[in-house]
C-alpha cells in the first residue's frame, strides 16, 4: 500500500463505522455459540462518584455516525487493506459486511431503545439497549460497542454539571433571595482543556443542558447541529492576561479603562490579576475608576471582576471585602451582604465540584451572598472524568440461539460490583423511583425506554429544549 493511499486512508477513518471499533471486536463473528441468531446488550452506569446520572449524548452519536447508509464497498475495502495489515493475516469479517451493504443498501439492521434525553436516572438501571434485528447479524450488536458506550463522556460531564447546580441551587437558596441567577453560575472555560476540538463540543453541550453560559464555541455548533437548538449559551466581552498586560504594569489602570470604554454598556469581565489584585481592586476599580463603574452601571452596565490565581476560597472573599468597602454593600432579606447590581466577581481559577463548594461556604461564612460569584471551569468540568466516573459498562444479557431466548451475565467472584444484568431489560418509573426489570418479567407498556434509532432511521429526535426540560423537571435539590 502506497503512502498517499495510507494518508487518504487516516482521512477516512473517522467516517467509517467498520473501522470505529476495538481491534478484539473484528474476530468476534466466529466466537459466539453456533446458530446464535440475536444479541441483545444493554448500557448503564453501575455507580461512581454520583448517585445519579443525567443521561445525554447518545443522539449526537446516532445522528454523527449511524443513520442513513454508513457501509459502502470504498468503506469495506478500505477496512480490509486495514484489518489485514493489522492482524498479519485474514480475519475480517467481508462477507458479513457485504450482506449489510446488499440487503440492507448499508443500513446497520439494528434496534436501540434508550432513556429520554435529560432524564436523570439512579445508578444501576439499563440506560439503552441495542440488539440486530438480522439474524444473519448478530455480532453487529457488539461490534457497535465500542463507539456507543463513548456515551459516557456526555453523560459523565452534564452529570457533573448537573451536581455542580445543585451546590450552587443549595447556597443560593440559604443565601439568595432566589434562584434567578443560577442558569448563568458556572460557565464553560474547558476549550483549551479538551483534547481536542470534538471532544469539547460534546462536553459544552452536556454542560449545557443545566446551564445557558460557556465560552466553548464549538458546543453551539454541536447543539444547534445536532439538536436543533439555535443558540444554546452564551457569553460576554472579556480581557484575557495579554490584553491587559500590553498595556504594562505602570498603566495597567488604563487597560481596564479601556475595556469600560471600549464596552460602555451591558457587562464585561476583566481579570484584575496580572499583578497585584488587591490594588487592583482597592485603587484601580475602587478609585481610580471608581465613577466610571458607577456610570456604567445606570445604563445597565456591569463589571465583572476576575482573580484568577491563589486559593479561590480565600482570594474571592477578599476581593469581595475590598469592592464592598469601595463600592458599598447591602444586606438582603436573609441577611447577607450584596454587591450593587453594577459590580460582581467570577472565579475561573481552580474550579471544579469539590472547590465550589468550598468557596460558597467561605462565601457564606463571611457574610456573603452566592449571588454575588459566578463561576468558570475549564479542565474541571470537561477533562477531568472518565469512563469510570460514573463506572459505565456495555454488557450482553440475552441472546437468541436455535430459536430460544436465552439469558447472559457475568459475576466475578474478584468483584461483586461488576455483577451485570440478566435477559431483556425494560425500564419502569413508579412515583419517581427507577426500576430495570430484569429476564423479560418487565410490563412493556411500563417501560420508558424509547426505540430512538432502528435500521438505519433515527425514529425520536429530541430538541435541545426537549432535554433541558427534562433535565430541569427532574432537578433534585
Amino acid at each position: 500500500m502506497s503512502s498517499n493511499h495510507l494518508l487518504h486512508s487516516s482521512d477516512l477513518v473517522v467516517d467509517n463505522i467498520i473501522l470505529v471499533t476495538d481491534s478484539y471486536k473484528i474476530s468476534q463473528y466466529l466466537q459466539f455459540p453456533p446458530n446464535t441468531t440475536h444479541v441483545y446488550s444493554y448500557f448503564e452506569s453501575r455507580g461512581g462518584k454520583f448517585d445519579r446520572t443525567v443521561f445525554f449524548g447518545l443522539q449526537y452519536i446516532l445522528k454523527r455516525w449511524l443513520c442513513g447508509q454508513v457501509v459502502t464497498k470504498e468503506k469495506i475495502a478500505e477496512a480490509k487493506a486495514i484489518y489485514e495489515l493489522h492482524f498479519g493475516q485474514d480475519i475480517f469479517n467481508e462477507e458479513g459486511w457485504n450482506y449489510i451493504l446488499e440487503k440492507h443498501n448499508g443500513h446497520l439492521p439494528v434496534r436501540i431503545k434508550a432513556v429520554p434525553e435529560g432524564t436523570i436516572v439512579p445508578v444501576k438501571n439499563v440506560l439503552f439497549t441495542v440488539e440486530n434485528t438480522d439474524p444473519k447479524c448478530y455480532w453487529l450488536t457488539n461490534h457497535l460497542e465500542s463507539l456507543l458506550v463513548q456515551t459516557w463522556y456526555p453523560t459523565t460531564v452534564a452529570t457533573l454539571s448537573y451536581f455542580q447546580k445543585i451546590v450552587l441551587a443549595k447556597y443560593l437558596r440559604e443565601t439568595a433571595e432566589n434562584l434567578s441567577p443560577l442558569p448563568f453560575m458556572l460557565h464553560d472555560f474547558g476549550f483549551r482543556a479538551s483534547t481536542c476540538v470534538e471532544g469539547a463540543g460534546i462536553g459544552d453541550a452536556a454542560h449545557l443542558v443545566n446551564f445557558k453560559g460557556t465560552d466553548t464555541i464549538v458546543g453551539l455548533v454541536i447543539a444547534q447541529k445536532y439538536y436543533g437548538c439555535e443558540m444554546a449559551g452564551y457569553s460576554i466581552p472579556a480581557s484575557e492576561h495579554s490584553t491587559i498586560t500590553t498595556w504594562g504594569k505602570e498603566a495597567e489602570v488604563e487597560g481596564f479603562r479601556n475595556m469600560l470604554e471600549k464596552f460602555p454598556t451591558g457587562m464585561v469581565s476583566c481579570v484584575s490579576d496580572s499583578y497585584n489584585i488587591w490594588n487592583a481592586c482597592e485603587k484601580y476599580w475602587g478609585e481610580d475608576l471608581h465613577d466610571l463603574v458607577v456610570k456604567r452601571g445606570k445604563s445597565n452596565g456591569r463589571l465583572v471582576v476576575r482573580p484568577d490565581s491563589g486559593k479561590p476560597s480565600e482570594v474571592v472573599v477578599k476581593v469581595l471585602d475590598i469592592l464592598g468597602l469601595k463600592f458599598g454593600a447591602e444586606n438582603n432579606s436573609k441577611g447577607f451582604k450584596l454587591l450593587p447590581p453594577y459590580v460582581r466577581v467570577i472565579q475561573g481559577d481552580g474550579i471544579n465540584y469539590e472547590t465550589l463548594g468550598e468557596v460558597l461556604e467561605s462565601m457564606k461564612e463571611h457574610g456573603w451572598s452566592a449571588e454575588n460569584l459566578a463561576f468558570g471551569s475549564g479542565g474541571g468540568l470537561l477533562q477531568r472524568v472518565d469512563r469510570d466516573t460514573q463506572k459505565c459498562a456495555f454488557k450482553c444479557s440475552c441472546i437468541t440461539r436455535n430459536g430460544e431466548q436465552l439469558s447472559v451475565s457475568k459475576d466475578p467472584v474478584t468483584d461483586p460490583g461488576k455483577k451485570s444484568k440478566k435477559g431483556r431489560l425494560t425500564l419502569e418509573e413508579d412515583n419517581g423511583q427507577f426500576t430495570t426489570v430484569q429476564e423479560g418479567n418487565g410490563d412493556p407498556e411500563k417501560d420508558i425506554l424509547v426505540t430512538v434509532y432502528e435500521n438505519g432511521k433515527l425514529l425520536k429526535d429530541y430538541s435541545f429544549d426537549e432535554v433541558r426540560k427534562t433535565a430541569a423537571t427532574e432537578f433534585l435539590c
